[in-house]
């Protein structure tokens, strides 16, 4: 039977300059295991392997309103609900927040992560922070992982694109940029115009 160790015996410690103390741990659980353990109000995103805690500003959030006060009652319809709840990517270090999503209400019930090709669509609004990782990284990675719609609401240059018909290579048909004041529409399963005037 084996006995707790006792003060004064000799146990290995990790010498960093020797040991190498990653050995056997696997860095995407990892990461994201401590993604989901981050204390406080901001939101925690994975982003290529860095950890990236976002606040977002009331004009991001009033520019997110925007544009999910349109989908709610259509996504509703569709039996589903709109919100900003964890997307896994599996075998990459990423883990997104999208600014909202549309997803199946019952994927959503009891539910963790879920998957982006689990979404009907997916909503970045960019922050000056951030404006490129929604424009290029999570395009490609939304892409990747099958969201079937991507919208990004880009305030920097007050420009709204849909992105659909995703691939490995990424979205093969896209829709804009159309300036804000356009109206945008999306397509089935939604059948939907947005308007964008509010915008700015």
């Amino acid at each position: 039977m084996a006995t707790a160790a006792q003060p004064g015996d000799h146990q290995h410690r990790i010498d960093p300059n020797t040991d190498d103390y990653t050995d056997g741990i696997d860095p995407e659980r990892a990461l994201k295991y401590a993604i989901q353990h981050v204390a406080g109000d901001d939101r925690a995103e994975l982003i290529e392997g860095v950890i990236t805690l976002v606040t977002p500003t009331w004009d991001h959030e009033d520019a997110t309103e925007i544009i999910r006060d349109q989908v709610k009652p259509r996504a509703r319809v569709l039996g589903c609900i709109t919100g900003s709840g964890n997307l896994d990517l599996p075998q990459t270090a990423n883990w997104y927040v999208p600014d909202f999503a549309v997803v199946p209400r019952e994927l959503a019930s009891g539910g963790g992560a879920l998957l982006p090709d689990q979404t009907l669509l997916v909503v970045e609004v960019t922050s000056q922070s951030n404006a490129e990782t929604d424009r290029v990284v999570k395009r490609k990675r939304y892409a990747e992982y099958g969201a079937p719609l991507y919208l990004l609401v880009d305030r920097i240059s007050r420009e709204i694109t849909l992105f659909s018909e995703p691939g490995q290579l990424g979205y093969e048909a896209k829709d804009g940029p159309h300036p804000f004041g356009t109206p945008v529409r999306l397509p089935e399963p939604f059948d939907l115009v947005l308007d964008t005037t509010e915008l700015k």
